[in-house]
């Protein structure tokens, strides 16, 4: 027996949860396919940057989640030198910290109230893909008869070790740049002022530190738990190797340069970090995104948040080519976020590889600007909104307004924000302030500045800008991304 969905998601981590919502909530019949029984315990993630808060926000769920978490305002990275999210043009001008766990949990939440089944224990073992569709077999891990799938289109959202790239044959070029690279839960009687995420680091070692715990938890008596990444160079051990005490306390000692007085480690592990990138985001009717498609160091806290935002872009392209769209659109899902990934490869490598120098040379130079240059205004902003995806912004044609292709988020409205109204599948005409309504079949709202009128596409993008009551124009620009192609146009190629 084969059994026939709209779209199968393989993963669920939080891309193919995103992606699982968003196609539920849009009306489509999406089964989830996971081969971890239950929610992973050891995630690696533990920072959401504020663009994927508003993500989560036009979701519902931002709300809840920062309840529970820890917000930072920024990052000390190395001599004083600091990432600061306070100037962000974005609701959110911090990092939520919080473990990948909980992010987990509230999207999985999010799935299964829009209509998504997820089948845990469920692992892919062969998929075939023709004209019309994708065929998966799949083998459940509580009996030994296989299951048959049958959907429009798959996404894989499976990970780093991703069976669905493997399965389509998608090579994954890359490297390994850091190895035995420590992460653990650690109890510290002494831990860094709150409000900071903290980095340590000498030519040898480095340690990274997170408060793990929210607020009203951070201030116990017997200390306060933290998330902490560490690593020696001169301690180089393959990953099956066991991680002690002394092993986490000794780079401690080193990096911080101060007595933490460790209580107690938790959960911990050894893994080593790679920069791969595949080359296509999309190979016929299957789509990879998150891990999948692209992994990089974990300076940045980039990973979780990068597949979210693939999520978000891919989910609503294949609503509309469900719905009839041109295949453009789902063109576009690769050529939008390839280049994404492959800057946060760059801005993750480069964090990475400055954190660790070795010359003393390039140190001592690393020490002397890096404080300086992160203070003058325009490039602290820049930087700060690479790292929070706040700066990041979609290519737009030479025709089209230089807003087309940025976010649409930080708009100011007459009522509430756009991520509330964006819980909503669909587009968003925001007319101009004072402008009368114009768009009776899409989701309105009214600018409180003096900026132009925008269509805002589902995942916050801006896919038009002009006067409201250019209505050929907007409605141009919506059937650019929800039409068929006319005989006509297909004809032209």
């Amino acid at each position: 027996m084969t059994h026939d969905v709209d779209v199968l998601v393989v993963g669920a981590g939080p891309t193919g949860l995103t992606a699982a919502g968003d196609l539920a909530r849009a009306g489509r019949s999406v089964v989830v396919l996971e081969r971890w029984p239950t929610i992973n315990p050891s995630s690696r993630a533990f920072a959401t940057m504020p663009r994927t808060l508003e993500v989560l926000d036009a979701r519902g769920l931002a709300d809840d989640l920062l309840a529970h978490s820890h917000k930072a305002a920024g990052v000390t990275i190395f001599a004083g030198a600091r990432i600061d999210f306070t100037h962000l043009d974005s609701f959110y001008r911090f990092v939520m910290v919080t473990p990948q766990t909980n992010v987990d949990r509230a999207l999985a939440g999010y799935a299964e109230a829009q209509g998504a089944d997820i089948r845990r224990g469920t692992e892919v073992i062969g998929l075939d893909q023709d004209a019309d569709g994708v065929t998966v077999t799949a083998q459940p891990r509580d009996h030994d008869a296989k299951q048959h799938w049958r959907a429009r289109y798959l996404i894989g959202a499976d990970g780093a070790h991703s069976t669905v790239r493997t399965l389509v044959g998608a090579d994954f070029g890359g490297k390994t740049i850091l190895s035995s690279i420590i992460l653990a839960d650690v109890k510290l009687a002494h831990g860094p002022a709150s409000g900071s995420l903290t980095v340590g680091s000498t030519r040898d070692v480095f340690a990274f530190l997170a408060p793990y715990e929210a607020p009203h938890h951070r201030h116990d008596a017997d200390g306060s738990w933290y998330r902490a990444m560490v690593w020696d160079r001169n301690n180089q051990m393959p990953d099956s190797e066991p991680v002690d005490r002394e092993e986490i306390v000794g780079i401690f000692a080193r990096a911080i340069q101060t007595d933490l007085g460790v209580l107690d480690i938790g959960w911990k592990s050894r893994f080593h970090c790679d920069e791969r990138q595949v080359a296509n985001y999309r190979h016929g009717r299957v789509f990879l995104a998150g891990d999948a498609a692209h992994v990089h160091s974990p300076m940045g806290g980039q990973g979780m948040n990068t597949g979210i935002q693939d999520a978000a872009n891919l989910a609503w392209k294949i609503d509309a080519a469900l719905a009839g769209a041109d295949e453009a659109v789902l063109d576009s899902y690769h050529d939008e976020r390839h280049p994404i990934g492959k800057r946060v490869l760059l801005q993750s490598g480069l964090m990475a590889r400055g954190i660790t120098l070795y010359p003393r040379v390039a140190r001592s130079l690393r020490n002397l600007l890096a404080p300086r240059l992160l203070r003058v205004p325009r490039l602290r902003d820049a930087v700060a909104g690479s790292f929070a995806g706040t700066a990041l912004r979609y290519a737009h044609r030479r025709d089209e307004s230089s807003l087309v292709g940025t976010r649409a988020t930080q708009i100011p409205l007459t009522h509430g924000r756009l991520t509330q109204l964006q819980r909503q599948p669909g587009f968003v005409v925001v007319r101009g302030c004072g402008a009368t309504p114009i768009a009776a079949e899409l989701l309105e709202a009214q600018r409180a500045d003096r900026g132009p009128a925008v269509l805002v596409r589902p995942d916050g993008y801006i896919a038009w800008a002009g006067d409201s009551a250019d209505r050929s124009g907007w409605a141009a620009a919506l059937a650019r991304w929800t039409a068929p192609k006319t005989p006509a146009e297909a004809s032209r190629g």
